[in-house]
């Protein structure tokens, strides 16, 4: 082994060690695109992971809620932990904090939820409310006797629907512009439009958000889209409710790089009212039970402050920086194809495509991506390697996809050198 190739082999205890002491000092690594912080570090409690017997993971996925989505900043660190040393009055904390980021993010109002899902979930619990001006006592139980309905594209469809039903809400399924158009009557509450469905695999729906709004508001129905995953562009959190969407739902752990157990509902201020009435500390709402804590309010309030302070150019360089790291470790490898995707609409940012022959490197895709799982760091890549084009990602069968957005410092050397070694048989 030469000199150079031994000065490459830190170990994980080293690497997590580097850099612990590199945030400690820095007050902002490894997040890019940074205005300089005062150098305090964030508070350094036992290792509960070592503790528990639980493997750090290097993700070279993405922001997937499986994986623990984004890891938060210094500066949000600090935020959470100074919010947890004092009580205060959720109710409050829940009114001012929606009162600031309603402001900062150009809508009406705003609302702190427990991540995407239960924004969508308040969401519809707020437009049932509104339609029916109803107690929030009557969700769900009561919903069959209620104005409930909600209109949903065929292409639209997805696992988030429970999110709605949770609510009592039923789902009124369209497929053409003259199916929505018939769908609306006096039991219709509110439209769901899931704002990455287009880069979904699947048939492409035929209603586009603009043709969607319009229709809706002329039967004076509010229209809510799902952009959990659909950040950056950072102007995505005031895009949509200026384009006319009365709530609009994003997950607060994912581009935002909050708490992974927050989201943000955003939208027109009498809507996102009932949808905090219709959840915690009230002990009859259908959301008591999505609990957003004080710690986790703060923390995305902290977040939003210091997703706008950063420089998305400046971010997008690092991440190509990051792909070319690990596409020159394996550039050589015989059949390699190497390209890089960004896609339009969720997870917009760029991912790496390293394309080879199986039969020619000797290793297929399911294999590699375990040998890289059981290896020391388990490196786990984007999931959608080794499947056909989806979300935006036109990979295949023979087709590793790696995620470099949520890789940490050095990170990116260590997984081009585990890729090179998984596709050269040197594990």
């Amino acid at each position: 082994m030469s000199n150079s190739e031994k000065s490459t082999k830190v170990s994980r205890r080293s690497f997590l060690q580097w850099s612990q002491s590199a945030v400690a000092v820095l007050g902002a690594a490894p997040f890019v695109g940074r205005t300089a912080e005062a150098a305090t570090p964030a508070p350094q409690g036992e290792d509960y992971y070592d503790k528990l017997g639980v493997e750090k993971i290097i993700n070279a996925a993405g922001t997937y809620t499986t994986l623990t989505a984004a890891c938060m900043p210094p500066q949000v660190l600090r935020a959470v932990y100074r919010a947890g040393e004092h009580p205060v009055r959720l109710q409050d904390l829940q009114v001012k904090s929606g009162e600031y980021l309603a402001k900062k993010l150009r809508c009406e109002g705003a609302l702190v939820t427990s991540g995407a899902s239960g924004a969508i979930t308040l969401a519809t619990a707020a437009c049932i409310g509104n339609a029916n001006s109803n107690k929030p006592g009557a969700l769900p139980q009561d919903a069959g006797s209620l104005k409930n309905e909600v209109i949903v594209q065929k292409a639209h469809r997805y696992s988030y629907d429970h999110a709605m039903m949770l609510a009592g809400a039923v789902i009124r399924e369209v497929v053409t512009l003259d199916d929505y158009k018939r769908a609306f009557s006096e039991k219709t509450v509110m439209t769901n439009f899931f704002n990455a469905a287009e880069e979904e695999d699947g048939p492409p729906a035929e209603i586009g958000r603009e043709q969607w709004l319009e229709i809706a508001h002329q039967h004076n129905v509010p229209c809510h889209l799902d952009a959990a995953a659909d950040m950056p562009p950072v102007e995505n959190l005031w895009k949509y409710t200026q384009m006319g969407f009365d709530l609009v739902a994003f997950s607060g752990g994912k581009g935002i790089h909050g708490p992974q157990n927050a989201g943000l509902l955003l939208g027109k201020k009498h809507l996102t009212d009932l949808a905090l009435r219709n959840t915690n500390p009230y002990g009859d709402a259908v959301g008591r039970g999505m609990k957003v804590a004080k710690e986790q309010i703060v923390g995305m309030v902290a977040a939003v402050d210091w997703l706008l302070e950063q420089s998305e150019t400046a971010s997008t360089a690092e991440y190509n920086r990051r792909c070319k790291v690990i596409s020159d470790a394996v550039k050589n490898i015989p059949s390699m194809q190497i390209n890089v995707v960004t896609p339009r609409i969720a997870n917009h940012v760029p991912h790496l495509l390293l394309k080879f022959d199986p039969a020619t490197v000797g290793v297929t895709v399911p294999e590699a991506l375990k040998q890289l799982r059981a290896g020391k760091p388990s490196i786990e890549l984007n999931p959608n390697s080794g499947h056909k084009p989806n979300q935006g990602i036109p990979c295949d069968a023979n087709t590793l996809v790696v995620g470099v957005w949520m890789l940490q410092p050095g990170e990116d050397q260590v997984v081009g050198r585990r890729i090179k070694a998984v596709l050269t048989k040197k594990a």
